[in-house]
């Protein structure tokens, strides 16, 4: 390990009122996250390989990141591992040495779903503080619009 990178951990969780299944549809498609994540500006989907257990998808990702006055976008690569069943591998690189990884979980719950995040962010120092906020905020702010988006089809 670097000093020159840091790593934060983070985990978290959201209920949505919807099947299991329902919710880890919409959310293995980018397209659908989309609309929900504040920071996403655009998604193209670059490959799909099938893999033993499921499939693996890579888009490139266009952000819209806000630094006072200034609004930078920032073009990056994400990838998810989708098995048949179970947690959603997702990954995330952009530069400089900016990464984030994750393990999602979609568990069943009276009221419908909970999912939980898990994710692992490394970045520069330098950078480290404002990544880890942003990231949790954008990923706070989009679980919260997958409840919405499901609240609002009940």
């Amino acid at each position: 390990m670097s000093w020159w990178i840091t790593h934060a951990e983070r985990t978290l969780s959201e209920e949505v009122p919807a099947p299991s299944d329902v919710v880890r549809d919409f959310y293995v498609d980018l397209d659908n996250i989309k609309a929900v994540h504040p920071l996403v500006v655009s998604v193209r989907a670059l490959s799909r390989t099938h893999t033993a257990d499921g499939y693996e998808q890579t888009y490139r990702v266009v952000d819209r990141i806000s630094l006072g006055i200034l609004n930078l976008r920032v073009s990056y690569w994400a990838r998810l591992h989708v098995p048949a069943d179970g947690d959603v591998i997702t990954e995330a690189r952009q530069f400089p040495r900016v990464h984030l990884s994750g393990r999602v979980s979609f568990d069943p719950v009276a009221a419908g779903t909970r999912v939980t995040e898990r994710l692992r962010i490394s970045a520069p120092r330098p950078l480290a503080a404002m990544v880890v906020r942003e990231a949790v905020e954008a990923h706070l702010a989009m679980l919260a619009g997958i409840r919405a988006r499901f609240q609002s089809q009940t």
